[in-house]
């Protein structure tokens, strides 16, 4: 939950999401092994990824506009800054590897 909240709740929440969808359609291929459900899951995880990468780009757009506005900023408070920016792209990242994780062990026990 401490990470939902410090990567931002309008990237974080589409992402758990979008991995909820990527472990479903990992379990459906279990049952169903298609090329169209390998794709879906490709695709799913790839927007999961660029999407991560949106809330970074956002998220430091955000952290330099408060940088310029303020006077002098300290080495903790940028820290700050670069982990909530980043945790989005890092979540995106993980989604990301289990989709692929899932689309490499459907292709591995597929049936010829």
């Amino acid at each position: 939950m401490k990470y939902i909240i410090e990567g931002d709740t309008k990237f974080m929440i589409p992402l758990i999401i979008l991995l909820l969808l990527t472990l479903f359609l990992i379990m459906k291929g279990f049952k169903t092994n298609s090329e169209k459900n390998r794709k879906l899951i490709k695709s799913v995880s790839l927007f999961a990824l660029v999407f991560g990468f949106f809330g970074l780009f956002i998220g430091l757009y955000q952290m330099f506009t408060v940088i310029a506005i303020a006077n002098s900023v300290s080495h903790g408070v940028l820290a700050v800054g670069l982990k909530c920016a980043i945790t989005a792209t890092l979540f995106g990242f993980i989604i990301f590897l289990i989709g692929r994780l899932g689309v490499i062990a459907l292709t591995w026990i597929k049936k010829e």
